[in-house]
């Protein structure tokens, strides 16, 4: 997932099934791919690409698929499919607003994958435009605490970004969110390697305005949904603007 803490609170509870990696891998591959398309194949001019690259091997994509992908953006090499991103809109268990990014050749097959994931699990579809202004698009950098060489704290992390256009630090327990305007992603991203931190995902995102507080039981059938909607190969990703408690992630984790 990426995008506005990406269920960072849930992470810990995900196993690293082998399906699962795989299933990431592709969606990070399309990534790449998309961007290639979009910006060319030269990530140096193509910050999209760039910041697609960097977060596929942080997540241990194999250099050999990396380029593959690039290739097939940038028309190097034949065999790329001709993606459309769409996104849909609805609500969760709990009334929490929900947007679907999904990355697809085929629009019929996503939308209906989406709207029976939704409807199966307690979510909804909605008319496009009635969820989405509760979102306003974001540049996140998702920054580690513990670093290879010493632990980075809030303070670090705004000292060097703020100046190239940080807006807030939050701490996401275990890692920190660099959020932005869009447009000063790449200045944010390039100050914190010129400082030598190293991050986990730099891109532009969707950040609620305001949240819904979940709890136990709500919060377990968003989760549910959540799963089931990453395990579909069309959705790249999930933006919510759900809370939960320490207490409450505590109590699932029993």
């Amino acid at each position: 997932m990426s995008g506005h803490s990406k269920w960072a609170t849930t992470k810990h509870k995900k196993a690293a099934i082998d399906a699962k990696r795989g299933k990431m891998f592709a969606k990070l591959i399309k990534n790449i791919e998309v961007a290639a398309r979009m910006g060319g194949g030269d990530p140096t001019g193509n910050p999209t690409l760039y910041d697609a690259i960097q977060k596929a091997k942080k997540s241990s994509v194999p250099n050999d698929n990396i380029d593959r992908a690039v290739k097939r953006g940038s028309g190097a090499e034949v065999g790329g499919a001709d993606y459309q991103t769409i996104m849909y809109e609805g609500y969760g268990p709990g009334g929490v607003a929900m947007l679907i990014e999904c990355l697809t050749d085929n629009k019929n097959r996503a939308a209906m994958e989406v709207r029976t994931a939704m409807s199966r699990n307690g979510g909804s579809l909605a008319d496009p435009g009635s969820v989405s202004f509760l979102f306003h698009r974001k540049g996140v950098v998702v920054v580690p605490v513990e670093q290879e060489a010493r632990s980075v704290s809030e303070d670090d992390v705004l000292e060097a970004t703020l100046e190239a256009g940080a807006d807030e630090v939050n701490d996401l327990g275990g890692a920190l969110e660099v959020v932005s305007e869009p447009g000063d992603l790449v200045a944010v991203r390039s100050a914190l390697q010129a400082a030598g931190i190293d991050y986990d995902s730099a891109e532009a995102s969707f950040v609620p305005d305001n949240k819904v507080e979940l709890e136990e039981d709500g919060a377990a059938k968003l989760f549910k949904l959540v799963d089931v909607l990453e395990d579909l190969d069309d959705v790249q990703n999930i933006f919510a603007n759900h809370e939960v408690s320490d207490e409450v992630m505590a109590a699932l984790d029993e």
